[in-house]
């Protein structure tokens, strides 16, 4: 088959790799220019040069709507698009063009987390599993029929960098095993509807979504700390009216109570935080604060960076 491709980031260079590693014929790129947003400087393999370094025509586009790209589209008579990671809307002048329409593909297991940023959420929301989702895109964002599915298991440990190497190396399979099936006519009677009752849709995540709120509690802000893990913005909080990163937290062992944000007592190789909406009870855990990371990027372990108990970490200055 003759295959357009619209993608960005890791996950459209891993699935114009696979594209280019299959028997399918790569006819044209669109990939979105760099971008200095904090969620688009990390994991930027960039689309675009490989596109160049293999001789295949490449469009750099912010958004689709313009008649260069339309017409661009056409003159290169793809018989499928393939989309990874495209950040914006595509009309279906695109997406219906082709024969065999446009497969997307999405980093969650549809119909859960459709929209931006799937895994950081899916992990937030302590989900068993992640995954990727190859689907028919319709005007309705993430919303298509789905044709493959594979997913991976959340373990206790992980962070939203660990799942997201493990969902990433699921795009080379997963179109690999769709465009098989749409080229031999296999897929027909495979598509699957989305059921729609269980789709949630997630908007794209800023500094603000960092920002730690004592009131969540402790078992969910330890996950927060995971899913914000490196390369990705820490989450925060604020000590002395200072901007403080939280690398590392566990849950504490012991029941603590008292304010949310209270800096209590040193529990094994951490500094309990009071966290949780019922903390005045006394019967919730804390978020135990390992390591810490200052504004100036020095880190310390938070025994070292807490010299005293007391006082708060706040949720703002």
């Amino acid at each position: 088959m003759r295959v357009a491709m619209f993608g960005y980031q890791t996950w459209g260079h891993r699935t114009l790799q696979a594209l280019l590693d299959s028997d399918h014929e790569v006819v044209l790129v669109v990939t979105h220019p760099r971008s200095d947003h904090a969620y688009e400087k990390i994991w930027d393999d960039s689309v675009a040069e490989l596109a160049e370094k293999n001789d295949v025509p490449v469009l750099l586009r912010n958004r689709p709507d313009d008649p260069e790209l339309l017409a661009a589209l056409r003159e290169s008579a793809p018989d499928l698009i393939v989309a990874n990671n495209w950040r914006t809307w595509l009309p279906p002048e695109l997406f219906d063009l082709p024969p065999h329409g446009t497969l997307n593909i999405h980093d969650s297991l549809l119909p859960s987390y459709a929209g931006f940023s799937p895994i950081i959420w899916a992990l937030i929301n302590n989900e068993p599993r992640v995954g990727v989702t190859a689907h028919r895109m319709n005007a309705e964002l993430d919303a298509g029929d789905i044709l493959t599915q594979r997913s991976v298991a959340v373990g206790p440990a992980d962070t939203a960098t660990d799942l997201f190497h493990r969902t990433v190396d699921l795009i080379t399979p997963i179109v690999r095993e769709s465009l098989d099936l749409i080229a031999s006519g296999r897929d027909a009677g495979q598509w699957q509807p989305q059921d729609r009752s269980r789709a949630s849709f997630f908007h794209k995540r800023s500094a603000e979504d960092s920002r730690i709120d004592w009131s969540w509690p402790a078992e969910r802000l330890e996950r927060l700390v995971r899913a914000q893990s490196d390369p990705y913005p820490n989450a925060y909080a604020f000590h002395r009216g200072e901007r403080l990163r939280i690398v590392a937290a566990g849950v504490s062992e012991g029941l603590y109570g008292g304010t949310p944000g209270r800096i209590f007592i040193r529990e094994g190789d951490g500094v309990v935080v009071v966290a949780g909406p019922e903390a005045h009870s006394g019967t919730g855990r804390g978020l135990l604060v390992r390591r810490v990371r200052t504004e100036d990027g020095t880190e310390l372990a938070a025994a070292d960076y807490f010299r005293t108990m007391g006082g708060y970490l706040t949720s703002r200055p």
